[in-house]
């Protein structure tokens, strides 16, 4: 015991028996296993480039850097390539590779014509659908125009813009019976062909009438002259507000054919001037029919088949 009467505390020695390399774990053998999968995948890569052709390197190299252009169009840095070996003879699979490469090339430029097709439809779409708002804008700032706004009908259809100018009891738009435009629906006309020359579609011009027969009598003289007349007047008026002739692609004059009320032919809203701003596609089909029609022998079939071919655009065109 101590002198102050307290018991001596007992002193431990603690001793570390320092081991070898045990305290290292199995980190290490992580980190060979690393090294070596580095190692086996740079060796592969190697192999790989080693084993392709300069083409196919520049093809892999193009498709990423040009990706849409490289499957568009090919060309050769596409893989052009036939043979790893240069030289040492003909290759024996080189007839079949080169039709499965010209199939592909021809699916492949067949792909690039839809899309650009597709996209040419699409403008002009967005082009007639833009004339579409141009003109509504000119019969809402005009006051003129406006003071007639319910007598301009515009809807987009599926051959293109249709544009219908109608008749009412108490303002016509031609004499009663006659092909005289009045001064109002001149206007209209003048003010919606400075718009037309503002796009390359090419229109197609019909006039209406209602059921009503020809006042006359004579029957030489019927709405079917009445309304074809009507539209020549009404394309004179275009013409001289500075509308291109070569953007006409047809007028017709189509009687009480195509009412706008079926169900009451005789009201005076079926009279009518009708003006379709015609989309690639349609003026196309118009185009095909029209020859077609011009095909057969006899001359007065082939003006019955002509007269059917117009007839159907315009029905297409009218569809809703």
């Amino acid at each position: 015991m101590a002198a102050s009467g307290k018991p001596l505390q007992p002193i431990i020695i603690k001793r570390v028996k320092k081991g070898g390399h045990g305290a290292h774990g199995g980190a290490w053998k992580i980190a060979y296993a690393d090294f070596v999968t580095a190692m086996m995948a740079f060796f592969l890569l190697m192999w790989l480039l080693g084993s392709t052709t300069e083409g196919d390197r520049k093809g892999i190299a193009d498709y990423f850097n040009q990706p849409l252009k490289v499957m568009l169009f090919g060309g050769p840095g596409s893989g052009g390539a036939t043979s790893i070996l240069q030289g040492g003879g003909d290759d024996l699979t080189k007839s079949v590779g080169e039709v499965a490469s010209g199939e592909v090339e021809q699916k492949v430029r067949e792909l690039g014509a839809q899309l650009a097709r597709a996209e040419a439809i699409r403008q002009d779409k967005q082009r007639i659908a833009t004339l579409r708002d141009k003109i509504e804008n000119i019969i809402n700032v005009n006051p003129r125009l406006a003071e007639y706004k319910n007598q301009i009908r515009l809807e987009m259809v599926q051959d293109g813009l249709y544009i219908q100018i109608v008749d009412e009891q108490n303002r016509p738009m031609f004499d009663t019976g006659s092909a005289l435009v009045k001064p109002y629906m001149r206007d209209i006309l003048r003010a919606i062909a400075e718009v037309l020359q503002e796009v390359d579609n090419r229109i197609s011009l019909s006039g209406h009438t209602d059921a009503t027969p020809y006042g006359t009598g004579e029957r030489a003289y019927s709405n079917w002259e009445l309304s074809a007349d009507r539209a020549n007047a009404t394309r004179r008026e275009l013409v001289a507000a500075g509308l291109p002739e070569g953007k006409l692609a047809r007028v017709v004059g189509m009687a009480d054919k195509q009412l706008l009320f079926p169900d009451n032919p005789f009201d005076p809203r079926n009279r009518r001037i009708s003006i379709l701003v015609l989309t690639r596609e349609a003026e196309e089909r118009m185009t095909k029919s029209l020859e077609a029609a011009t095909e057969v022998s006899d001359g007065g079939e082939a003006q019955q088949a002509v007269g059917e071919a117009a007839a159907r655009v315009g029905a297409g065109g009218a569809s809703r």
